[in-house]
């Protein structure tokens, strides 16, 4: 992988983040509002400190960034930013008590920000951008010298269901990974990280896993497998109305799974990995 691509200029790359934008919108917030920073994201709660600055891209509904300001205390701030208005309008209205948190519409690819942060991140946000590297740039412009850039992502190549999932499912989640990397989406980008950073000269890099396996003896297991038939209803429909998949294949993928997790289901994995460097 080229951590820096220019395939596309102009009018095409225009295209590509409009498309990658459009199929990240996230009609139903009950997935990203059930996280919480201790859960979601355990390497940035190893290494926050009291009185740290903190800005938190793609925060969604502040479920994670309220978690951080806790940790910094009065003495640090927090900013999260989105570029969904109806998210940080609920973000605001639940923390808005806050009075060292912040929440702000942005675009990720315009940061205002300046040598300002002492840790800048993002969890789970850069697999829905068609220009990752242009986003890791401004998330490394935002930060101070010395600051650090902690990320978040996939591997949604490396999914692993045991036993395997009935071969609707399958079907629909190849269909459901075209449909991704059709819009510049990229698919494996956990494992393309480490890369990126380098690229954008960012130094001491580690890189941590930080895999959701749940299994089917643990109390969440059936929250976190039906996550998929969720995927399935809300961006399958997406998938359908721009004809990725057929409305009958997407019903049955759905129906399929879900009994699948009801009666056969034993483990999930989701390779998912931490990767930070210094600026």
């Amino acid at each position: 992988m080229n951590p820096n691509p220019d395939l596309n200029s102009g009018q095409g790359q225009n295209q590509l983040q409009n498309s990658a934008e459009q199929r990240a919108v996230l009609t139903n917030s009950g997935i990203i509002d059930a996280r919480s920073l201790e859960q979601s994201h355990k390497r940035l709660a190893e290494i926050i400190q009291p009185g740290m600055t903190v800005l938190d891209v793609g925060c969604g509904t502040g479920a994670i960034t309220h978690g951080i300001v806790d940790m910094v205390g009065s003495e640090g701030m927090v900013i999260g930013i989105d570029n969904n208005p109806d998210l940080i309008e609920k973000a605001c209205q639940n923390y808005s008590h806050i009075s060292n948190l912040r929440f702000e519409v942005r675009d990720i690819y315009s940061l205002p920000y300046e040598n300002q942060f002492d840790i800048v991140t993002s969890a789970r946000v850069l697999q829905w951008l068609s220009s990752p590297f242009a986003a890791l740039e401004q998330m490394t412009q935002s930060a101070k010298i010395g600051g650090r850039i902690l990320v978040l992502d996939y591997n949604h190549e490396k999914m692993d269901w045991k036993p395997e999932v009935p071969d609707s499912m399958r079907v629909f989640y190849t269909a459901f990974l075209k449909w991704r990397s059709d819009a510049g989406m990229d698919n494996a980008i956990a494992d393309h990280l480490k890369e990126m950073f380098e690229a954008v000269g960012l130094q001491n890099i580690q890189v941590t896993p930080q895999h959701e396996l749940v299994e089917h003896h643990q109390p969440n297991f059936q929250t976190q497998t039906l996550i998929w038939a969720g995927v399935s209803s809300f961006k399958g429909e997406q998938m359908v109305q721009e004809c990725y998949i057929e409305e009958g294949k997407r019903a049955k993928a759905e129906h399929d799974y879900r009994k699948w997790v009801e009666e056969e289901a034993k483990s999930q994995c989701m390779y998912l990995l931490s990767v930070e460097g210094i600026k």
